[in-house]
């Protein structure tokens, strides 16, 4: 049953639910995904189109695992042809063919984004209402006034319940590894690709920020449920009739807007090992 209090753009009772199970031995973070532990991953539903919910012409899944040390995140994406031009750490990578992980905390949140050629771009966010209520100000890491800070209102669904953002885009995430495996080739429209895939290791140490006004432990424990959010944003779009939007997502948000945490799935973390299943 539909609620009608609900004052997100997407219904509750339809947002993506999915169970991460544990790996004994750690992936090396190669992009090739071809590991007994991603073999036996769970793989996502197909993203749909983000706004709409459509099917999309393309297909884009991801698989979670998790060990003691890390955070691990797989993407296989479709792309007949592979294509890139960003390069340099922080460029804005959605304006290339990428792939984004958000990550919640209570009163913050982490995005992601990365292209075929490996080029990432970060951002910390914390809520602005929390941000002294929780001490965020006596943090010098997250001075709001320094280079590289900026509010920030949120895209297509303003104004936000919880108001704007303070966002970091000079933070990184300490001892992230992430790496691209291309299966065809890079800007080369002669040849047609099977696509790319992404492979990523964030450790739990590097999320004390994100986590420190809700407590939560690092790793996780049986049955706890976190949020995150798992995309894909396209230069281009299926010609009509098609209402390809040129987004894509596991789990739509209803509007043009990655920046809606309570919209985004549901991560139950199991400690069941994978391999097991």
């Amino acid at each position: 049953m539909a609620n009608n209090t609900w004052p997100f753009p997407w219904p509750e009772d339809q947002i993506a639910h999915y169970t991460a199970y544990r790996v004994n031995d750690p992936p090396l973070i190669d992009g090739c995904l071809d590991e007994p532990a991603w073999r036996a991953a769970p793989k996502s539903t197909r993203f749909r189109d983000l706004v709409n919910g459509d099917d999309v012409i393309h297909d884009t899944r991801t698989a979670i695992l998790w060990d003691d040390d890390n955070l691990y995140v797989g993407f296989w994406v479709e792309e007949p042809a592979v294509a890139a031009t960003l390069t340099e750490r922080d460029d804005p990578i959605y304006k290339n063919n990428d792939v984004e992980v958000f990550i919640a905390g209570q009163d913050t949140y982490y995005e992601f984004e990365i292209n075929a050629f490996g080029t990432i771009y970060e951002v910390f966010f914390i809520w602005e209402e929390a941000y002294e209520r929780h001490g965020f100000d006596k943090v010098p890491e997250f001075n709001r006034y320094k280079e590289g800070v900026r509010c920030f209102p949120g895209v297509g669904f303003q104004p936000h319940p919880r108001g704007p953002r303070i966002g970091y885009w000079n933070w990184d995430f300490p001892g992230l590894q992430s790496a691209v495996y291309v299966d065809g080739e890079i800007n080369n429209e002669k040849i047609r690709d099977r696509g790319w895939m992404v492979e990523l290791a964030l450790p739990w140490k590097g999320m004390a920020s994100l986590a420190k006004s809700d407590g939560r432990a690092f790793p996780p424990e049986d049955g706890d449920i976190w949020r995150m959010d798992f995309s894909r944003f396209n230069q281009y779009k299926e010609a009509p009739p098609s209402r390809d939007t040129s987004a894509w997502a596991w789990s739509p948000h209803g509007v043009m807007d990655s920046h809606i945490p309570e919209v985004w799935p549901y991560i139950h973390f199991s400690t069941q090992n994978v391999c097991n299943l």
